[in-house]
């Protein structure tokens, strides 16, 4: 393979791609991902009156799924949840196990790494606008999976788990999507010099 075939940024590709490939790569990636995901929920400040607190867990589950792809994004996340599930405290403020009342927040990270993924394969993390539409769908994913899991398993109305699990988080989460905004289109600019 050609130096210019390896460096090539044509949508079909994400960051992770112009790593050579080979399996041990994929596996280096998919547990990579999986442990910045635990590191980054070690990043969590509580927030009154709601179980949940706000933590880098969601956003290292979006650059995961963004940087790695579809594929790759779905199996950290899912190495992330069955080993915190397994007890390895790396969930949110050193939890583990599936009894959490936000357990559901983790499950939406499988599926919204991997949507996200996708979308990233068709270039959808070149551009500031198209980095911005990702994250607002892979946020949205996480939430349509975790506040109806917050008002299952604390027992709480869907009005409840809004108000707890979802409206506190919305400043954090334009946050981190202009970090992300920042991040990831500047890092194929800088990819195609």
């Amino acid at each position: 393979m050609s130096t210019a075939a390896a460096t090539s940024v044509s949508p079909g590709r994400v960051l992770a791609d112009l790593i050579p490939a080979s399996r041990v790569r994929d596996i280096a990636l998919v547990l990579g991902g999986a442990a910045l995901t635990g590191l980054a929920a070690q990043i969590a400040v509580p927030v009154p009156g709601s179980p949940v607190p706000v933590t880098g867990q969601t956003f290292a589950a979006l650059l995961v799924g963004t940087t790695l792809g579809a594929r790759r994004g779905f199996l950290s996340l899912a190495v992330y949840a069955l080993v915190g599930m397994a007890g390895v405290p790396w969930f949110a403020e050193g939890g583990s196990g599936a009894g959490a009342v936000s357990f559901g927040y983790v499950l939406g990270m499988i599926l919204a790494s991997t949507v996200v993924g996708a979308l990233a394969r068709r270039g959808a993390d070149r551009s500031v606008p198209r980095m911005a539409g990702t994250m607002l769908v892979g946020s949205a994913i996480i939430y349509a999976i975790g506040v109806p899991y917050l008002a299952y398993a604390a027992d709480i109305s869907a009005s409840a788990a809004i108000a707890a699990g979802l409206t506190p988080f919305l400043i954090g989460d334009a946050l981190k999507a202009a970090l992300a905004m920042g991040l990831l289109p500047t890092a194929w600019k800088l990819i195609k010099r």
